[in-house]
């Protein structure tokens, strides 16, 4: 037993692993585990692309990026003649398969990021495009999704003409090929971007959708890096093991807690809410170009476009001769990459695990106890003080961030990441090191290394507790580490010689396979924005490793003077080298990450006229005016829902500006009748000028107890906020316009205010264009070119 009042040098030689030849064990050590991390890398690197000459029962990258080039030439919104001319080819492509394909053009409704501010509801015309390859003897269907329309903003090289190539790559395979025994349904849906109202009209609306079926829905939020899959219905152990026997299966269930978690939705929502089970894979790196004009196919990675075709059409062959109705396994598995494939276990043992890895921390607690290699005091005091790095880990992460944005302003208008991040990747890896080696040198001495090391063990093992509680699918990620560091802990105290360190070396192998995949697919999931996710990761890769990072340090074994001086500096050099990364790491990124006129920084920019009074506002959602933005707008920043209320409740930045030559839309009366207190109107709404959507909103003084628009009920206990009550947005309007119907209560006059809404802002008065080296943000609301007008019928 040990006295916290003992001298600190004493407690520094309190290891679990005490090697002879320390530095040749270090070395040995250190370059045994870099194999082990890079092994864990290539587990989430994509495969190298194959070429156009491939097998034709293979998926081939450059077959498919051909079809990218064709549907990404510009912006192809839905209900523009550009979408038109990419669903034609989408047609073509799978008639050439030797495939029946038809459209699916009508209504649907759902929400959208417009329909959110419009009172919650929005509308599309859409036109899907569907093909049914018939199998043998089919115990149910497989369903291939991608949408085929794009952001206005953009070409959609990446969203989703990548998923749309792959579709339609592994249609001519899966047609080519032997028969399946069960139905394949490719569906290329529209107007995702615009509210997902392809995807919702699909499984509400057309035969095939009817009885469910297994999913797979492919997407892209960036431009390179590995298919990860992020998303799956729920009882996925069936489901998951099939995945694990992809090509190169690459995906967490810890993305699946957060992405359960987040405010996002893809295609795979309207699937999954219907009772489908499925996958939703994308590739996410490379997100400076989501939805902007810079998703060009030239910034594909070819290789994420092999690995998104690879699992997919290996998952179509897989599945297509399954029994379906097997999928159903009434549980969740977990599951994580590993070198060679996937991990995958059954979800019950979350629990169990947990459980363990603490036992088996508190064993290895009270054996260092026994054993005298740290005492009841020190090992309270390291567990506390594992808190430490943990904490200011992400702290200073995240302000780094916050740093770089003020000195690249444009960052912070930015998706979620830089157009080069890597070298600001490895400042924050670095910063991660730099806490945890200075904590270390700086408490190593008092408390011991065991105690530290027990103690950031201690850390694993609670977090692996607490994640089986509110994120099961993401215990594995600290308890696994926790119990192999702590078994591992438990062998060294037992064993001599050069056999502690093997068996250090393999619980921090253990956690560099579990952490460090999910370090690297963390940055680009959630970005630069949430620095301090990947931070915290980082974070307790490093306390896992805390016995392998005690071997860089001397052996202290009673030094005194100028010994003890020297071990002192030698213990803080990883320190030292870390600082000098953060700082060089951080440089390069600034030098390399430069904006240009193929990087170019990000600006928001709309455009909207009141034709009630001929007034005109330039409006921006950026957080401050940028330099190039700054000349339109100013602050405070403000609400302009009385006049706008499809804009919400969302404050913006605004100016004045010239009021151009523009007609509203135009809001005509078709029928009106009256039943007792309730009137009935006919109405048709139709805009005057070719547009992206139209909106329409009644004042908050009527009460509005029904409503269809273009033939669809449209929900009515939806408000949009303000002095505007039911209201909603019809994108890719028909160009004779749209049918409502609704029915309010009371005969006063009805105050209604409509809206439509182009894109481009070049031929407006009072327009400069942007330099070279200033570009567009990739929203749904860049661009855009409103006109109002109110009506009193």
């Amino acid at each position: 037993m040990s006295n916290v009042n003992e001298p600190r040098i004493v407690a520094a030689s309190r290891a679990l692993a005490r090697p002879p030849r320390r530095a040749l064990t270090a070395l040995a050590t250190v370059l045994a585990l870099a194999v082990v991390a890079a092994l864990a890398w290539q587990s989430v690197r994509p495969p190298a692309a194959r070429p156009a000459g491939a097998p034709a029962s293979d998926f081939s990258a450059g077959r498919a990026f051909e079809r990218v080039q064709a549907i990404a030439t510009g912006p192809h919104v839905a209900g523009s003649a550009a979408n038109s001319a990419v669903r034609d080819q989408v047609l073509a492509a799978l008639r050439a398969a030797g495939l029946t394909a038809e459209v699916q053009d009508t209504t649907s409704v759902q929400g959208g990021e417009l329909s959110s501010s419009a009172g919650g509801t929005g509308l599309a015309r859409v036109r899907n495009v569907v093909a049914l390859l018939p199998g043998t003897a089919s115990t149910g269907r497989i369903f291939l999704v991608a949408h085929y329309d794009s952001a206005q903003t953009g070409p959609g090289g990446n969203d989703d003409a990548a998923g749309t190539a792959t579709v339609l790559e592994a249609a001519r395979a899966l047609a080519g090929g032997p028969r399946l025994r069960n139905d394949v349904v490719f569906v290329l849906t529209d107007a995702e971007e615009a509210c997902l109202c392809g995807a919702q009209a699909f499984v509400e609306q057309h035969p095939l959708a009817q009885g469910g079926g297994v999913v797979l829905n492919l997407e892209a939020r960036g431009s390179s890096g590995p298919a990860i899959m992020f998303e799956t219905a729920a009882d996925n152990a069936a489901l998951v093991g099939a995945f694990a026997k992809a090509p190169k299966p690459v995906g967490t269930s810890f993305a699946v807690e957060i992405y359960r978690r987040l405010p996002n939705d893809t295609d795979f929502t309207a699937f999954r809410e219907r009772g489908f089970t499925g996958l939703n894979t994308a590739y996410i790196d490379g997100a400076a170009v989501y939805h902007a004009p810079t998703d060009t196919p030239s910034a594909m990675d070819t290789d994420s476009l092999q690995h998104l075709g690879d699992n997919t059409l290996a998952l179509a062959r897989d599945l297509g001769d399954r029994d379906l109705a097997g999928l159903r396994s009434g549980a969740d598995a977990t599951y994580f990459p590993v070198p060679g494939g996937l991990a995958v276990y059954p979800g019950a043992l979350t629990w169990p695990l947990a459980a363990l890895a603490l036992l088996a921390e508190l064993a290895l607690a009270w054996l260092a106890r026994r054993r005298g290699l740290a005492g009841t005091g020190r090992l309270a005091a390291g567990f506390g003080l594992a808190l430490v790095p943990i904490v200011v880990v992400p702290v200073l992460a995240q302000l780094l961030w916050a740093l770089l944005k003020v000195i690249r302003p444009g960052y912070a208008e930015l998706p979620i990441d830089p157009y080069r991040p890597f070298w600001y990747r490895l400042a924050i890896l670095a910063l991660a090191a730099l806490v945890v080696f200075a904590w270390y040198a700086l408490l190593r001495r008092r408390l011991g290394p065991a105690a530290l090391a027990i103690g950031g063990l201690g850390w694993l093992a609670v977090l692996g507790l607490v994640l089986a509680a509110f994120a099961p699918g993401g215990s594995y990620l600290t308890a696994l580490p926790a119990l192999a560091g702590a078994l591992a802990g438990i062998a060294a105290v037992f064993l001599r010689g050069w056999w502690p360190v093997v068996a250090l070396a393999l619980g921090a192998a253990v956690a560099i396979i579990v952490l460090l995949p999910t370090v690297i697919m963390f940055f680009p999931a959630l970005g630069l924005n949430l620095a301090a996710s990947g931070a915290f990761i980082a974070t307790l890769l490093g306390l896992a490793l805390l016995p392998v990072i005690d071997l860089l340090h001397p052996e202290a074994g009673g030094q005194r003077g100028m010994v003890a001086a020297r071990a002192r500096r030698l213990g803080a050099l990883p320190a030292l080298a870390a600082a000098v990364a953060v700082l060089a790491c951080t440089a390069t990124g600034l030098v390399v990450d430069r904006f240009d006129a193929a990087h170019p920084a990000p600006t928001h920019l709309m455009y909207a006229l009141d034709t009630d009074t001929n007034e005109a506002l330039w409006l921006s959602a950026e957080a401050s005016p940028q330099q190039w933005t700054s000349q339109y707008v100013f602050g405070p920043a403000a609400t302009v829902t009385a006049t706008l209320p499809a804009f919400g409740a969302e404050k913006l930045l605004a100016g004045p500006a010239q009021a151009a030559t523009l007609p509203a839309p135009l809001l005509t009366k078709v029928a009106d009748s009256t039943a007792g207190d309730l009137r009935t109107v006919r109405l048709r709404l139709a805009p005057q000028r070719p547009v992206r959507l139209v909106t329409l909103h009644v004042g908050a003084e009527t009460t509005v107890t029904a409503a269809t628009a273009g033939g669809r009920p449209v929900p009515t206990d939806r408000t949009a906020g303000g002095p505007w009550g039911f209201g909603f947005v019809f994108h890719a309007p028909p160009a004779d316009g749209v049918e409502i119907t609704m029915t309010v209560r009371g005969t006063a006059p009805l105050k209604i205010r409509v809206m439509d809404a182009s894109d481009g802002l070049s031929t407006l008065p009072g327009f400069k264009p942007r330099p070279a080296d200033v570009g567009i943000t990739g929203s749904h609301s860049s661009e855009m070119l409103a006109v109002a007008h109110t009506y009193t019928l």
